[in-house]
């Protein structure tokens, strides 16, 4: 489990989070005992992060001693939803981009050194690409990252590169992300994983700042020699349309104008 701070009171928020975190893989109920095998810290320790996540919430303690996930993550879930939930006509722009050209659209947004997909629409076919909405992607690799990384300075790409494998170079990164900002978009092959293909481009604010990548993902031998530009059109006037519409609410909670009322559950 990772220590990243001498403060005592940093350390444990990064503990009791990466504690939680564990909930997130394929086993959702620990015993302590379990836990403090995954964290390698002290069953005291663990005992007290359990504690006080149970606390807020954040942790369920089953009569038998198990631990799972807890009813306060509902709230949470509520407020990501409601932060992140993409104006209709931006849904309908990702529903357009899947199909016209029968592959997954994704749409991810930069935080810190990872890049997080924020919405996704799944192509038709039985073999696809799938990323999580809501899970952190290494961000000096695939297309989607050399177009989020395009407002990035120098210490940045540094950081990302110090990240990825020793090939990695913050020149060659660099250079990687120069070349999508002149040509509007981004193409990958298996940078992140093998068999993998990617081509992305920006949406953008209404000063030209970029905020996503709109991406399409799936298969290499999909993204043939003479599939690649009709997709590379495709995703980069989704970029546009997107960039047009808006895709969050502006400090303050304003929905955008032309985004159409989201539906409420009671």
């Amino acid at each position: 489990m990772s220590d990243d701070s001498g403060d005592t009171g940093v350390r444990s928020v990064t503990r009791a989070l990466d504690l939680l975190a564990l909930f997130d893989g394929p086993d959702r109920v620990f015993t302590v005992r379990e836990l403090t095998d995954a964290t390698g810290l002290a069953k005291t320790t663990v005992l007290r992060l359990v504690a006080t996540l149970e606390l807020r919430g954040l942790l369920w303690n089953h009569p038998d001693g198990h631990v799972c996930a807890g009813p306060g993550l509902l709230r949470w879930a509520s407020l990501g939803r409601a932060a992140w939930e993409l104006p209709a006509a931006a849904r309908d722009v990702m529903r357009g981009l899947v199909a016209e050209t029968a592959e997954t659209a994704n749409l991810y947004v930069r935080s810190a050194t990872a890049r997080v997909c924020v919405a996704k629409e799944e192509g038709p076919q039985n073999l696809r690409h799938h990323v999580p909405v809501g899970q952190p992607v290494p961000l000096w690799a695939g297309a989607a990252s050399k177009i989020l990384l395009q407002d990035g300075d120098p210490a940045l790409l540094a950081r990302v590169a110090a990240l990825a494998p020793a090939d990695t170079t913050p020149e060659a990164l660099a250079d990687q992300v120069a070349a999508a900002a002149r040509d509007g978009y981004a193409i990958s092959h298996g940078e992140r994983e093998l068999g993998v293909s990617g081509i992305a481009a920006p949406v953008r604010d209404s000063e030209g700042r970029v905020t996503a990548a709109i991406a399409l993902g799936g298969p290499t031998v999909r993204f043939t020699a003479e599939c690649i530009p009709g997709f590379v059109s495709a995703v980069a006037a989704a970029g546009a349309r997107m960039s047009d519409i808006g895709l969050f609410p502006p400090p303050g909670g304003a929905a955008p104008q032309d985004a159409a009322p989201q539906e409420t559950e009671d």
